[in-house]
């Protein structure tokens, strides 16, 4: 496995850790926490406005915060919510990088990467390769990235956003409100799979 299969695997793995980790800290305090959010709309306002900012400023991933936002306002409000959050904060990246260009995104991205996934963007079903990204991941700059080297209308970038996002938000936010020994069972053998399929992925290659 290389340095940059590797690093990809190490930041999962903190992103899984402060996700069980956060979800025992609301579990434990949820009558502590609830009186400052409970159901208030600023609260979910606040977390849309930061899922959107954690695509758009970073990127890094929000996804450590949805067993809050499931344990205050249900696992489907706090999906709902968060696929509203990512799709802004998509939905304004490809818009800065189609924008301002390279000078923008080279900010947000190393150099290296934004050529590398150049070379890989297909020229042809543009709009279920953005689908599939999304089911996968709504975060790691795809949406400066497309923004910056397609042809791909805002419209069909929206919409393909949309159907990605809305597995994978259900899916992290009902797992973030279940109890956190299912929750850590769940979420390693989602790093397994997401394991192997690196090594697949690289065998491919070498092959």
């Amino acid at each position: 496995m290389n340095k940059e299969k590797l690093k990809s695997v190490l930041g999962l793995l903190v992103i899984l850790f402060l996700f069980v980790f956060l979800t025992y800290i609301v579990q434990t305090n949820l009558d502590k926490i609830e009186p400052y959010l409970g159901t208030s709309f600023l609260g979910m306002f606040l977390f849309v406005v930061i899922v959107a900012l954690s695509i758009i400023i970073a990127p890094v991933s929000s996804v450590p915060l949805f067993p809050l936002a499931s344990a205050l306002w249900g696992w489907i409000i706090a999906a709902l919510l968060g696929t509203l959050g990512w799709t802004i904060g998509a939905v304004v990246a490809f818009l800065l990088a189609r924008r301002y260009g390279i000078n923008l995104v080279k900010k947000v991205l190393p150099l290296d990467k934004i050529y590398k996934f150049e070379k890989k963007i297909p020229e042809k079903n543009l709009f279920f390769t953005v689908v599939f990204l999304r089911m996968v991941t709504p975060i790691d700059g795809v949406s400066y990235l497309f923004g910056l080297f397609n042809k791909m209308s805002l419209k069909s970038f929206t919409i393909a956003t949309i159907i990605g996002l809305i597995p994978f938000s259900f899916a992290i936010a009902y797992v973030g409100s279940i109890s956190i020994y299912y929750q850590a069972f769940v979420l390693l053998i989602a790093l397994m799979i997401f394991i192997i399929g690196l090594i697949i992925a690289e065998r491919k290659v070498k092959n």
